[in-house]
Protein backbone atom coordinates (compact mmCIF):
# COMPACT_ATOMS: atom_id res chain seq x y z
CA UNK A 1 0.00 0.00 0.00
CA UNK A 2 1.19 3.53 -0.70
CA UNK A 3 -0.30 5.89 1.87
CA UNK A 4 1.57 9.17 2.39
CA UNK A 5 0.75 12.39 4.17
CA UNK A 6 -1.07 14.99 2.12
CA UNK A 7 1.22 17.93 1.45
CA UNK A 8 0.23 21.49 0.67
CA UNK A 9 2.62 22.75 -1.98
CA UNK A 10 2.96 26.15 -3.62
CA UNK A 11 4.01 26.15 -7.26
CA UNK A 12 4.57 28.64 -10.01
CA UNK A 13 1.67 29.18 -12.36
CA UNK A 14 2.71 27.72 -15.68
CA UNK A 15 1.04 26.63 -18.90
CA UNK A 16 -0.39 23.10 -18.75
CA UNK A 17 1.62 20.43 -20.50
CA UNK A 18 0.23 18.36 -23.31
CA UNK A 19 1.73 15.66 -25.45
CA UNK A 20 -0.32 16.69 -28.47
CA UNK A 21 1.29 17.76 -31.71
CA UNK A 22 3.42 20.87 -31.35
CA UNK A 23 4.51 23.41 -33.93
CA UNK A 24 6.79 25.24 -31.49
CA UNK A 25 9.91 23.59 -32.90
CA UNK A 26 9.95 26.26 -35.54
CA UNK A 27 9.05 25.41 -39.11
CA UNK A 28 9.44 22.48 -41.44
CA UNK A 29 12.34 20.78 -43.23
CA UNK A 30 13.80 22.66 -46.15
CA UNK A 31 12.24 19.92 -48.31
CA UNK A 32 10.86 16.45 -47.81
CA UNK A 33 13.89 14.75 -49.28
CA UNK A 34 15.30 11.96 -47.18
CA UNK A 35 18.34 14.01 -46.16
CA UNK A 36 16.26 17.06 -45.28
CA UNK A 37 13.99 14.93 -43.10
CA UNK A 38 16.96 13.36 -41.35
CA UNK A 39 18.46 16.78 -40.66
CA UNK A 40 15.15 18.07 -39.34
CA UNK A 41 14.82 15.11 -36.96
CA UNK A 42 18.39 15.49 -35.75
CA UNK A 43 17.96 19.23 -35.13
CA UNK A 44 14.76 18.53 -33.21
CA UNK A 45 16.57 15.99 -31.02
CA UNK A 46 19.24 18.54 -30.13
CA UNK A 47 16.44 20.94 -29.19
CA UNK A 48 13.76 18.75 -27.54
CA UNK A 49 15.35 15.46 -26.48
CA UNK A 50 15.18 15.06 -22.69
CA UNK A 51 18.79 13.88 -22.58
CA UNK A 52 20.11 16.24 -25.27
CA UNK A 53 23.15 16.98 -23.10
CA UNK A 54 24.34 13.43 -23.84
CA UNK A 55 24.26 13.85 -27.62
CA UNK A 56 27.67 14.41 -29.24
CA UNK A 57 28.34 17.84 -30.75
CA UNK A 58 28.46 16.37 -34.25
CA UNK A 59 26.32 13.59 -35.71
CA UNK A 60 26.54 12.73 -39.42
CA UNK A 61 23.10 12.15 -40.95
CA UNK A 62 24.76 10.08 -43.70
CA UNK A 63 25.29 7.35 -41.10
CA UNK A 64 21.52 6.72 -40.95
CA UNK A 65 19.28 5.40 -43.70
CA UNK A 66 16.02 7.20 -42.85
CA UNK A 67 14.61 9.65 -40.30
CA UNK A 68 12.89 6.67 -38.67
CA UNK A 69 16.14 4.79 -38.17
CA UNK A 70 18.03 7.94 -37.18
CA UNK A 71 15.85 8.68 -34.15
CA UNK A 72 16.05 5.07 -32.95
CA UNK A 73 19.78 4.61 -33.46
CA UNK A 74 20.80 8.01 -32.10
CA UNK A 75 18.73 7.70 -28.92
CA UNK A 76 19.78 4.08 -28.34
CA UNK A 77 23.46 4.87 -28.90
CA UNK A 78 23.79 8.19 -27.08
CA UNK A 79 20.82 8.20 -24.70
CA UNK A 80 20.98 6.94 -21.10
CA UNK A 81 21.64 3.30 -20.31
CA UNK A 82 20.44 1.13 -17.44
CA UNK A 83 22.62 -0.93 -15.12
CA UNK A 84 22.80 -3.69 -17.73
CA UNK A 85 23.94 -1.31 -20.45
CA UNK A 86 20.60 -1.39 -22.24
CA UNK A 87 18.98 1.82 -23.54
CA UNK A 88 16.49 3.44 -21.18
CA UNK A 89 14.85 5.38 -23.99
CA UNK A 90 12.89 2.85 -26.07
CA UNK A 91 10.20 5.36 -26.87
CA UNK A 92 11.40 8.11 -29.26
CA UNK A 93 10.11 7.49 -32.77
CA UNK A 94 8.97 8.79 -36.13
CA UNK A 95 5.61 7.56 -37.40
CA UNK A 96 2.67 8.28 -39.67
CA UNK A 97 0.94 11.56 -38.85
CA UNK A 98 -2.38 10.27 -40.16
CA UNK A 99 -2.23 7.11 -38.04
CA UNK A 100 -1.18 9.11 -34.99
CA UNK A 101 -4.07 11.56 -35.34
CA UNK A 102 -6.57 8.82 -36.14
CA UNK A 103 -5.65 6.86 -33.06
CA UNK A 104 -5.44 9.65 -30.49
CA UNK A 105 -8.40 11.58 -31.88
CA UNK A 106 -10.77 8.73 -32.69
CA UNK A 107 -9.37 5.58 -31.09
CA UNK A 108 -9.11 3.97 -34.52
CA UNK A 109 -6.39 2.02 -36.27
CA UNK A 110 -6.04 -0.42 -39.16
CA UNK A 111 -5.64 -4.02 -38.07
CA UNK A 112 -7.33 -7.30 -37.21
CA UNK A 113 -8.62 -6.18 -33.83
CA UNK A 114 -7.15 -8.55 -31.24
CA UNK A 115 -4.55 -8.40 -28.47
CA UNK A 116 -2.39 -11.25 -27.26
CA UNK A 117 0.58 -12.30 -25.17
CA UNK A 118 3.22 -15.01 -25.32
CA UNK A 119 2.58 -17.75 -22.77
CA UNK A 120 5.13 -20.52 -22.74
CA UNK A 121 5.92 -20.00 -26.40
CA UNK A 122 2.25 -19.91 -27.43
CA UNK A 123 0.24 -16.98 -28.78
CA UNK A 124 -2.65 -16.54 -26.32
CA UNK A 125 -5.45 -14.06 -27.01
CA UNK A 126 -6.19 -11.60 -24.22
CA UNK A 127 -9.21 -10.28 -26.10
CA UNK A 128 -10.79 -9.02 -29.32
CA UNK A 129 -12.22 -5.53 -29.84
CA UNK A 130 -16.00 -5.41 -30.42
CA UNK A 131 -17.09 -5.55 -34.08
CA UNK A 132 -13.49 -5.89 -35.28
CA UNK A 133 -12.60 -8.43 -37.99
CA UNK A 134 -11.19 -10.71 -35.26
CA UNK A 135 -14.36 -10.41 -33.18
CA UNK A 136 -16.57 -11.19 -36.16
CA UNK A 137 -14.37 -14.22 -36.94
CA UNK A 138 -14.92 -15.64 -33.45
CA UNK A 139 -11.69 -14.65 -31.72
CA UNK A 140 -12.05 -14.48 -27.93
CA UNK A 141 -10.07 -14.18 -24.72
CA UNK A 142 -8.18 -17.33 -23.76
CA UNK A 143 -7.94 -18.85 -27.23
CA UNK A 144 -4.58 -19.81 -28.71
CA UNK A 145 -3.41 -18.94 -32.22
CA UNK A 146 -1.86 -22.20 -33.42
CA UNK A 147 -0.87 -21.26 -36.97
CA UNK A 148 -0.84 -18.17 -39.19
CA UNK A 149 -1.02 -18.89 -42.92
CA UNK A 150 -0.18 -22.48 -42.03
CA UNK A 151 2.98 -21.55 -40.14
CA UNK A 152 3.52 -22.18 -36.45
CA UNK A 153 3.87 -19.10 -34.26
CA UNK A 154 7.27 -20.30 -33.00
CA UNK A 155 8.53 -20.73 -36.57
CA UNK A 156 7.52 -17.16 -37.47
CA UNK A 157 9.20 -15.78 -34.35
CA UNK A 158 12.40 -17.65 -35.23
CA UNK A 159 12.33 -16.45 -38.85
CA UNK A 160 11.21 -12.89 -39.71
CA UNK A 161 9.49 -12.20 -36.40
CA UNK A 162 5.80 -11.77 -35.65
CA UNK A 163 5.88 -8.00 -36.17
CA UNK A 164 7.33 -8.30 -39.66
CA UNK A 165 4.83 -11.04 -40.47
CA UNK A 166 1.84 -8.83 -39.61
CA UNK A 167 3.43 -5.87 -41.38
CA UNK A 168 3.66 -7.78 -44.61
CA UNK A 169 0.09 -8.99 -45.08
CA UNK A 170 -3.49 -7.73 -45.00
CA UNK A 171 -5.25 -11.12 -44.87
CA UNK A 172 -4.17 -14.01 -42.67
CA UNK A 173 -5.51 -17.54 -42.37
CA UNK A 174 -5.64 -18.31 -38.63
CA UNK A 175 -5.96 -21.68 -36.92
CA UNK A 176 -7.42 -21.12 -33.44
CA UNK A 177 -7.61 -23.49 -30.46
CA UNK A 178 -10.44 -22.90 -28.01
CA UNK A 179 -10.21 -23.37 -24.26
CA UNK A 180 -11.94 -26.76 -24.63
CA UNK A 181 -9.17 -27.85 -27.08
CA UNK A 182 -11.44 -27.76 -30.14
CA UNK A 183 -10.12 -25.82 -33.13
CA UNK A 184 -11.41 -23.74 -35.99
CA UNK A 185 -9.93 -21.81 -38.93
CA UNK A 186 -10.73 -18.31 -40.17
CA UNK A 187 -9.42 -16.05 -42.91
CA UNK A 188 -9.32 -12.53 -41.48
CA UNK A 189 -8.63 -9.27 -43.33
CA UNK A 190 -7.46 -6.04 -41.74
CA UNK A 191 -9.95 -3.19 -41.44
CA UNK A 192 -10.39 -0.01 -39.42
CA UNK A 193 -10.82 -1.02 -35.77
CA UNK A 194 -12.27 1.23 -33.09
CA UNK A 195 -10.98 0.75 -29.56
CA UNK A 196 -13.48 1.35 -26.73
CA UNK A 197 -11.44 3.26 -24.14
CA UNK A 198 -13.75 2.19 -21.30
CA UNK A 199 -15.04 -1.29 -22.22
CA UNK A 200 -17.01 -1.71 -18.99
CA UNK A 201 -17.85 -0.20 -15.63
CA UNK A 202 -20.07 -1.30 -12.75
CA UNK A 203 -20.96 -0.86 -9.11
CA UNK A 204 -19.97 -3.77 -6.87
CA UNK A 205 -22.41 -4.23 -3.98
CA UNK A 206 -20.59 -4.71 -0.67
CA UNK A 207 -23.77 -5.31 1.39
CA UNK A 208 -24.82 -4.19 4.89
CA UNK A 209 -25.41 -0.60 3.91
CA UNK A 210 -21.78 -0.12 2.88
CA UNK A 211 -21.28 2.10 -0.19
CA UNK A 212 -20.55 0.10 -3.33
CA UNK A 213 -17.13 -0.14 -4.92
CA UNK A 214 -16.74 1.41 -8.35
CA UNK A 215 -15.07 -0.72 -11.03
CA UNK A 216 -13.91 0.68 -14.38
CA UNK A 217 -11.91 -1.12 -17.03
CA UNK A 218 -9.82 1.52 -18.78
CA UNK A 219 -8.04 0.53 -21.98
CA UNK A 220 -6.26 3.63 -23.31
CA UNK A 221 -5.84 7.37 -22.67
CA UNK A 222 -7.40 8.87 -25.77
CA UNK A 223 -9.78 11.77 -26.25
CA UNK A 224 -12.84 9.54 -26.72
CA UNK A 225 -12.46 8.43 -23.09
CA UNK A 226 -13.54 11.82 -21.80
CA UNK A 227 -17.32 11.54 -22.34
CA UNK A 228 -17.22 8.03 -20.89
CA UNK A 229 -15.58 9.41 -17.75
CA UNK A 230 -18.49 11.81 -17.33
CA UNK A 231 -21.03 8.98 -17.49
CA UNK A 232 -19.12 6.54 -15.30
CA UNK A 233 -18.17 8.97 -12.56
CA UNK A 234 -21.68 10.43 -12.42
CA UNK A 235 -22.91 6.94 -11.57
CA UNK A 236 -20.13 6.42 -9.04
CA UNK A 237 -20.70 9.78 -7.36
CA UNK A 238 -24.47 9.24 -7.14
CA UNK A 239 -23.83 5.91 -5.38
CA UNK A 240 -21.42 7.43 -2.86
CA UNK A 241 -18.36 5.54 -4.11
CA UNK A 242 -15.11 6.24 -2.27
CA UNK A 243 -13.28 3.01 -3.11
CA UNK A 244 -12.54 2.56 -6.80
CA UNK A 245 -10.92 -0.17 -8.86
CA UNK A 246 -9.41 1.00 -12.15
CA UNK A 247 -8.47 -1.95 -14.33
CA UNK A 248 -5.53 -0.83 -16.47
CA UNK A 249 -3.91 -4.23 -17.00
CA UNK A 250 -3.79 -3.62 -20.78
CA UNK A 251 -3.46 0.17 -20.75
CA UNK A 252 -0.18 1.29 -22.29
CA UNK A 253 -0.80 5.02 -22.00
CA UNK A 254 -1.87 7.88 -24.27
CA UNK A 255 -2.61 11.57 -23.91
CA UNK A 256 -1.45 13.54 -20.90
CA UNK A 257 -4.57 15.73 -20.91
CA UNK A 258 -6.73 12.60 -20.54
CA UNK A 259 -4.58 11.48 -17.61
CA UNK A 260 -5.00 14.87 -15.98
CA UNK A 261 -8.77 14.69 -16.43
CA UNK A 262 -8.91 11.23 -14.84
CA UNK A 263 -6.84 12.61 -11.97
CA UNK A 264 -9.42 15.37 -11.48
CA UNK A 265 -12.26 12.86 -11.25
CA UNK A 266 -10.31 10.84 -8.68
CA UNK A 267 -8.75 13.53 -6.54
CA UNK A 268 -10.10 17.04 -7.01
CA UNK A 269 -13.00 16.75 -4.54
CA UNK A 270 -10.69 16.28 -1.56
CA UNK A 271 -7.67 18.13 -2.93
CA UNK A 272 -8.80 21.11 -5.05
CA UNK A 273 -5.90 23.27 -6.14
CA UNK A 274 -3.24 20.83 -4.90
CA UNK A 275 -0.45 19.57 -7.15
CA UNK A 276 -1.34 16.60 -9.32
CA UNK A 277 1.94 16.27 -11.21
CA UNK A 278 5.01 18.17 -12.36
CA UNK A 279 6.46 17.98 -15.85
CA UNK A 280 10.12 18.78 -16.51
CA UNK A 281 11.90 19.30 -19.84
CA UNK A 282 15.61 19.51 -20.62
CA UNK A 283 17.60 22.54 -19.47
CA UNK A 284 17.16 24.33 -22.80
CA UNK A 285 13.40 23.85 -22.90
CA UNK A 286 12.63 24.04 -19.18
CA UNK A 287 12.11 27.80 -18.77
CA UNK A 288 9.29 27.95 -21.31
CA UNK A 289 7.86 24.45 -20.98
CA UNK A 290 8.13 23.10 -17.44
CA UNK A 291 4.63 22.80 -16.00
CA UNK A 292 2.76 21.99 -12.84
CA UNK A 293 -0.72 20.50 -13.13
CA UNK A 294 -3.16 21.07 -10.27
CA UNK A 295 -6.33 19.25 -9.32
CA UNK A 296 -9.30 21.18 -10.66
CA UNK A 297 -10.50 23.91 -8.30
CA UNK A 298 -13.34 23.97 -7.61
CA UNK A 299 -13.78 20.22 -7.97
CA UNK A 300 -15.20 19.00 -11.25
CA UNK A 301 -18.77 17.77 -11.35
CA UNK A 302 -19.18 14.17 -10.19
CA UNK A 303 -15.64 13.81 -8.90
CA UNK A 304 -14.96 11.33 -6.09
CA UNK A 305 -13.50 11.65 -2.63
CA UNK A 306 -11.28 8.66 -3.29
CA UNK A 307 -10.16 6.79 -0.17
CA UNK A 308 -8.82 3.61 -1.75
CA UNK A 309 -7.58 3.64 -5.35
CA UNK A 310 -6.84 0.10 -6.48
CA UNK A 311 -5.09 -0.19 -9.83
CA UNK A 312 -5.09 -3.55 -11.60
CA UNK A 313 -1.86 -3.76 -13.56
CA UNK A 314 0.50 -5.95 -15.55
CA UNK A 315 3.96 -5.20 -16.88
CA UNK A 316 2.14 -3.69 -19.87
CA UNK A 317 0.53 -1.00 -17.69
CA UNK A 318 2.55 2.00 -18.71
CA UNK A 319 3.05 5.67 -19.18
CA UNK A 320 -0.12 7.72 -18.54
CA UNK A 321 -1.45 4.79 -16.47
CA UNK A 322 1.59 5.09 -14.23
CA UNK A 323 1.33 8.89 -14.20
CA UNK A 324 -2.17 8.76 -12.70
CA UNK A 325 -1.24 6.03 -10.22
CA UNK A 326 1.91 7.81 -9.05
CA UNK A 327 0.22 11.20 -8.84
CA UNK A 328 -2.55 9.93 -6.53
CA UNK A 329 -0.10 8.41 -4.03
CA UNK A 330 0.18 11.57 -1.90
CA UNK A 331 -3.60 11.87 -1.59
CA UNK A 332 -5.13 8.39 -1.21
CA UNK A 333 -4.36 4.82 -0.26
CA UNK A 334 -3.07 3.56 -3.59
CA UNK A 335 -2.70 -0.18 -4.14
CA UNK A 336 -1.38 -1.99 -7.21
CA UNK A 337 -2.87 -5.42 -7.81
CA UNK A 338 -1.62 -7.94 -10.38
CA UNK A 339 1.98 -7.21 -11.32
CA UNK A 340 4.64 -4.50 -11.40
CA UNK A 341 3.93 -1.83 -13.99
CA UNK A 342 6.06 -1.27 -17.09
CA UNK A 343 8.16 1.72 -16.00
CA UNK A 344 7.79 4.80 -18.23
CA UNK A 345 7.99 8.06 -16.24
CA UNK A 346 8.73 10.06 -19.39
CA UNK A 347 6.70 11.32 -22.33
CA UNK A 348 6.89 12.74 -25.84
CA UNK A 349 5.95 15.93 -27.60
CA UNK A 350 4.73 15.69 -31.20
CA UNK A 351 6.52 17.52 -34.02
CA UNK A 352 4.87 17.27 -37.43
CA UNK A 353 6.75 17.21 -40.73
CA UNK A 354 6.26 15.79 -44.22
CA UNK A 355 3.07 13.85 -43.26
CA UNK A 356 5.01 12.27 -40.40
CA UNK A 357 5.28 12.97 -36.70
CA UNK A 358 8.43 12.90 -34.60
CA UNK A 359 7.79 12.02 -30.98
CA UNK A 360 11.07 12.43 -29.11
CA UNK A 361 11.16 11.62 -25.41
CA UNK A 362 11.09 15.18 -24.10
CA UNK A 363 9.89 15.34 -20.51
CA UNK A 364 9.82 13.48 -17.21
CA UNK A 365 7.05 13.60 -14.64
CA UNK A 366 6.89 13.46 -10.86
CA UNK A 367 4.14 13.59 -8.26
CA UNK A 368 3.61 16.28 -5.60
CA UNK A 369 6.32 14.69 -3.45
CA UNK A 370 8.84 14.83 -6.27
CA UNK A 371 8.76 11.06 -6.79
CA UNK A 372 9.33 9.82 -10.35
CA UNK A 373 12.05 7.98 -12.28
CA UNK A 374 10.31 4.62 -11.83
CA UNK A 375 11.99 3.08 -14.87
CA UNK A 376 11.74 -0.33 -13.20
CA UNK A 377 7.98 0.12 -12.83
CA UNK A 378 5.75 0.83 -9.85
CA UNK A 379 5.90 -2.23 -7.55
CA UNK A 380 2.91 -4.49 -7.06
CA UNK A 381 1.28 -4.67 -3.62
CA UNK A 382 -0.93 -7.72 -4.18
CA UNK A 383 0.26 -10.16 -6.87
CA UNK A 384 -2.62 -11.75 -8.78
CA UNK A 385 -2.94 -13.80 -11.95
CA UNK A 386 -4.37 -12.48 -15.20
CA UNK A 387 -6.23 -15.74 -15.88
CA UNK A 388 -7.22 -15.80 -19.56
CA UNK A 389 -9.93 -18.39 -18.87
CA UNK A 390 -11.83 -15.79 -16.82
CA UNK A 391 -13.41 -12.64 -18.28
CA UNK A 392 -11.72 -9.35 -17.36
CA UNK A 393 -13.41 -7.85 -14.31
CA UNK A 394 -15.61 -10.85 -13.47
CA UNK A 395 -16.47 -11.61 -9.85
CA UNK A 396 -14.01 -14.53 -9.87
CA UNK A 397 -11.25 -12.61 -11.66
CA UNK A 398 -8.28 -13.05 -9.28
CA UNK A 399 -7.47 -9.35 -9.62
CA UNK A 400 -10.99 -8.29 -8.61
CA UNK A 401 -10.94 -10.79 -5.73
CA UNK A 402 -7.69 -9.27 -4.47
CA UNK A 403 -9.00 -5.72 -4.90
CA UNK A 404 -12.15 -6.44 -2.89
CA UNK A 405 -10.06 -8.09 -0.17
CA UNK A 406 -8.20 -4.79 0.18
CA UNK A 407 -11.47 -2.87 0.51
CA UNK A 408 -12.92 -5.29 3.05
CA UNK A 409 -9.86 -6.13 5.16
CA UNK A 410 -7.18 -3.59 4.28
CA UNK A 411 -4.91 -6.43 3.22
CA UNK A 412 -4.13 -8.70 0.29
CA UNK A 413 -5.64 -12.19 0.17
CA UNK A 414 -3.38 -15.16 0.86
CA UNK A 415 -0.77 -15.33 -1.91
CA UNK A 416 -1.34 -17.80 -4.72
CA UNK A 417 1.28 -19.71 -6.65
CA UNK A 418 3.25 -18.00 -9.42
CA UNK A 419 1.14 -15.13 -10.69
CA UNK A 420 3.39 -13.09 -12.95
CA UNK A 421 1.75 -12.39 -16.30
CA UNK A 422 3.32 -11.19 -19.51
CA UNK A 423 2.13 -7.93 -20.97
CA UNK A 424 -0.46 -8.09 -23.70
CA UNK A 425 0.52 -6.88 -27.14
CA UNK A 426 -1.55 -5.56 -29.99
CA UNK A 427 -1.45 -7.32 -33.32
CA UNK A 428 -1.39 -4.38 -35.73
CA UNK A 429 1.94 -2.74 -36.26
CA UNK A 430 0.83 0.82 -35.67
CA UNK A 431 4.04 2.37 -34.38
CA UNK A 432 3.25 4.31 -31.22
CA UNK A 433 6.25 5.17 -29.08
CA UNK A 434 5.65 2.92 -26.10
CA UNK A 435 8.48 0.50 -26.48
CA UNK A 436 10.55 0.13 -29.63
CA UNK A 437 11.90 -3.14 -28.30
CA UNK A 438 8.41 -4.59 -28.75
CA UNK A 439 6.78 -2.50 -31.44
CA UNK A 440 3.42 -4.19 -31.08
CA UNK A 441 3.27 -3.58 -27.32
CA UNK A 442 -0.09 -2.44 -26.07
CA UNK A 443 -1.08 0.99 -27.43
CA UNK A 444 1.58 3.30 -26.23
CA UNK A 445 0.74 6.77 -27.17
CA UNK A 446 2.36 10.05 -26.50
CA UNK A 447 2.85 9.39 -22.85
Amino acid sequence: MRKLLVMSLTALLVVGCSSDSSDSFGGQPSSCSNDAQKQFVLDALYDWYLWNDQLPATINIADYATPESLVIEVTETFGPQDANGDPIDRFSSVGSLQADQQFFGEGRYEGFGFSWRDEGGEMRLTGAFPDSPADVAGFARGQTIVTLDGRAYADIVAAEGINAFFDGTDTVSFEIRNLDASTFSADVTKAIVTIPPVPQSRLINMGDGVPPVGYMEFRTFISTAQPRFATVFAEFAAAGVSDIIIDMRYNGGGLVRTAELLGDYLGSVANPGEVFSRTEFNADRAPANNTTDFFASPAITDGLNTVNLIVIATDGTASASELVTNSLIPYASVWIVGDNTFGKPVGQVGIEFCEKILRPTSFRTANALGDGDYFDGLPVDCPAADDLSIPVGADNDPNVVAALSIVQTGACPAPAASTRAQAATLEPLVRYPQDRGNAARELAGAF
